[in-house]
């Protein structure tokens, strides 16, 4: 292999790696230190960001205390669960005046018993847990709205929503009497900041930043500052916030529905790819990697098992008429499985139309479009000087009437022909032109004269 093959295939793993960690960063949730700031629209309050809450134990005297607040975004599953948990329980031992879960996420994906333990957790905690659902545009739906109900005190900021509980699975002795008595109407749908002061499940004080949200929390020390000419409280008591370290975020992220569902696709993809390049490469590796990930998110997920057969079987189609160049059968059958295994993946929950469009167009156009075009540059002959093909002898891969496959010197070539002389399988052609990567071909008994012969003066 030349060292343009060789620049040519490290360029296209690069391109496809670069694709995985992209994909991989849009579908993660934003980094700790891209949350909304807490102090806008509302008093400014010292705020500090370690990985995991770190909370001195020995307050000095005069100490205002502080309050801890936890990120939970994105479903709730083992991961964030166990942060959530680990969280309250450092809190309690650390004394802080509250805990505070700052809580944007579609569900649960833990065992009822798991959230009925973590739900415990949250309602028993010898320090007030509370719930901010926020900032605007957040939602806490199924069993997030249910740990919500857990919780001693919920705010909800203007904009976001609350519900969808769908059956409790919460045991009605953790959950608030406010919430219960709510049960009804969130079941099947959501209430917003007004709704649910009404419902009487948030507090009367308003929440629009998690700044004033803290301020209404029993125990928190404040003070009347003025700004702008206006008065208004700032609290003294400190907020810590935490977020999931490093490595719990990768994990937590490859279990969301659409990194895994990505994961796979791409993995899938790579893999196929590295079938058809000499050796183990880096897209082999990357590919492996990918599906490790993604094996993972979809272990933790609610995966129906037909959906997952139809993204491989879609896959497998494609890879069948790789070869060919050109679009048929099976083809077919992958463009169906594929976007059949897609809405049927997940039980219970939805992949958005922009996850779902990435998903089906890209891997389409990789196997249609993409690897049909590496294999002709890996097993073809040289892209320089084909004028030599002109003459050489092949045999039909597929009936060429007007377009198909043929095959020469063992080489897989798009082809033409007259439309006078149309080509069968197995039929054995002549080169007479090359377009490109098109090779206009004819039968080696019975073909039409060419118009451009016919013009020709005869010796």
């Amino acid at each position: 292999m030349g060292s343009t093959d060789r620049l040519a295939r490290l360029g296209a793993a690069v391109l496809l790696v670069a694709l995985a960690l992209g994909l991989i960063a849009s579908a993660s949730p934003a980094p700790a230190g891209a949350a909304e700031d807490p102090s806008s629209d509302a008093p400014a309050v010292a705020t500090s960001e370690p990985d995991d809450v770190v909370i001195d134990d020995d307050e000095p005297e005069g100490d205002p205390g502080r309050v801890s607040v936890i990120k939970a975004e994105g479903l709730i599953d083992p991961v964030l669960a166990s942060f959530i948990q680990r969280s309250v329980e450092q809190g309690e031992r650390a004394g802080v005046i509250a805990v505070v879960i700052q809580l944007d996420s579609a569900g649960s994906v833990v065992s009822a018993e798991r959230l009925n333990e973590l739900a415990r957790t949250v309602r028993e905690a010898s320090v007030p847990v509370a719930v901010w659902v926020g900032p605007s545009g957040s939602h806490a739906l199924g069993g997030a709205a249910q740990l919500a109900g857990a919780a001693r005190r919920v705010g909800i900021a203007p904009g976001a929503r609350l519900g969808k509980t769908g059956t409790l699975e919460v045991d009605d002795a953790l959950l608030s009497p406010e919430f219960l008595a709510a049960a009804g109407r969130l079941e099947g749908g959501t209430v917003n900041e007004e709704q649910a002061r009404d419902l009487g499940i948030m507090a009367d004080e308003r929440a629009a930043v998690i700044g004033e949200f803290i301020i209404g929390i029993d125990g928190v020390e404040t003070k009347v500052v003025e700004v702008d000419g206006q008065q208004m409280q700032e609290p003294v008591s400190i907020p810590v916030f935490s977020s999931l370290p490093v490595q719990d975020q990768l994990f937590h992220t490859v279990a969301s529905p659409a990194a895994a569902y990505l994961l796979l696709l791409i993995g899938l993809s790579l893999i196929v790819f590295e079938l058809y390049t000499a050796g183990v490469g880096v897209a082999g590796l990357v590919g492996a990697g990918c599906l490790v990930l993604a094996a993972y998110g979809l272990a933790v997920l609610p995966v129906r098992p037909v959906g997952l057969a139809l993204l491989v079987l879609a896959v497998f189609g494609f890879t069948v008429d790789v070869q060919t160049g050109v679009p048929r059968f099976w083809s077919a059958v992958g463009g169906v499985a594929l976007i059949a295994g897609s809405i049927l993946l997940f039980d219970g929950l939805s992949l958005s139309w922009i996850t779902l469009l990435v998903g089906i167009g890209g891997t389409a156009l990789a196997m249609l479009a993409g690897m049909p075009a590496m294999v002709r540059t890996r097993f073809s002959t040289p892209t320089i000087g084909r004028e030599w093909m002109i003459g050489e002898q092949g045999e039909a891969v597929s009936s060429v009437d007007p377009d198909g496959v043929v095959r020469i010197r063992g080489a897989l070539w798009r082809a033409r022909t007259n439309r006078a002389t149309p080509i069968g399988v197995d039929d054995a052609v002549r080169v007479v032109e090359v377009q490109g990567l098109l090779l206009e071909v004819e039968p080696l008994e019975g073909a039409a004269v060419d118009y451009r012969d016919k013009r020709r003066p005869e010796d």
